[in-house]
């Protein structure tokens, strides 16, 4: 089998010595796709955080087989100055390598790779516009075309929907899908039932983490994961299934 690009081994996470994550093991494998859900303060987040390198384990271990530069990271929200002078093509652009360590001009070749990033998440009639001037949805695409721009082997993306209308979003997840074809995926959302036709395996994490190996999951599952999530379908008319419930 493989080596995984990354290997967590019975980890424990903590925020001021209250434990967030406990015995947490996961490997993750070239080309998977693997969608993170869990209940608000599950810890999710955190997984991403140590994942990154941002947060050290508390107890456990976690190894690299690729380096960290080769890792892209679109966090929740939009944690931009929307006040700063810059373009939509210099944001994109400021994600290549070589520009975060040693603030050089890219290349033509690299102009050329961030202008077809710009089209790919539909933003090339944008790119000369400032960051102050975008939606709320449109300063999303720009930060996942600078997460993408690099051609990371790992992305990792935290609920990446958020401030997106609802016909971009299904672009988006088309776009990763495709995506996935030359690198690893993980994805944090609260919405199975949108992630599933998309995502390749599924992490349960409530404090503990539980492996799926499949993007099919049922509510009894995650009754024996602890996962304390809804589960939403979407078809021809969209419909939300429920308990049973007594009058």
């Amino acid at each position: 089998m493989d080596m995984p690009l990354i290997l967590i081994r019975d980890m424990d996470a903590a925020y001021q010595h209250q434990v967030v994550l406990s015995g947490v093991s996961l490997s993750v494998h070239d080309r998977d796709f693997i969608g993170i859900v869990g209940p608000n303060g599950g810890g999710k987040t955190t997984l991403l955080k140590i994942i990154l390198g941002l947060l050290k384990p508390l107890k456990g271990t976690i190894e690299y087989t690729i380096d960290r530069s080769e890792i892209g990271y679109l966090p929740q929200g939009n944690q931009v100055d929307e006040s700063f002078p810059i373009t939509v093509r210099e944001v994109v652009a400021s994600g290549l390598e070589h520009r975060q360590k040693m603030g050089r001009r890219t290349t033509p070749s690299e102009n050329q790779k961030v202008g077809s990033i710009l089209e790919k998440v539909g933003l090339e009639t944008l790119q000369h516009r400032s960051i102050g001037e975008l939606s709320g949805g449109e300063l999303q695409r720009t930060m996942l075309a600078r997460a993408i721009v690099s051609s990371p082997r790992l992305l990792v993306l935290d609920e990446p929907d958020t401030h997106v209308d609802n016909r971009f979003e299904m672009e988006l997840y088309g776009l990763l899908k495709e995506l996935n074809e030359a690198m690893t995926i993980l994805l944090v959302s609260h919405d199975i039932g949108t992630i599933s036709p998309y995502i390749k395996t599924i992490a349960c994490v409530n404090r503990n983490l539980h492996y799926h190996s499949s993007n099919e999951i049922s509510e009894e599952q995650l009754k024996v994961y602890n996962c304390p999530i809804e589960i939403i379908t979407h078809g021809t008319v969209p419909h939300r299934v429920m308990k049973e419930h007594n009058h």
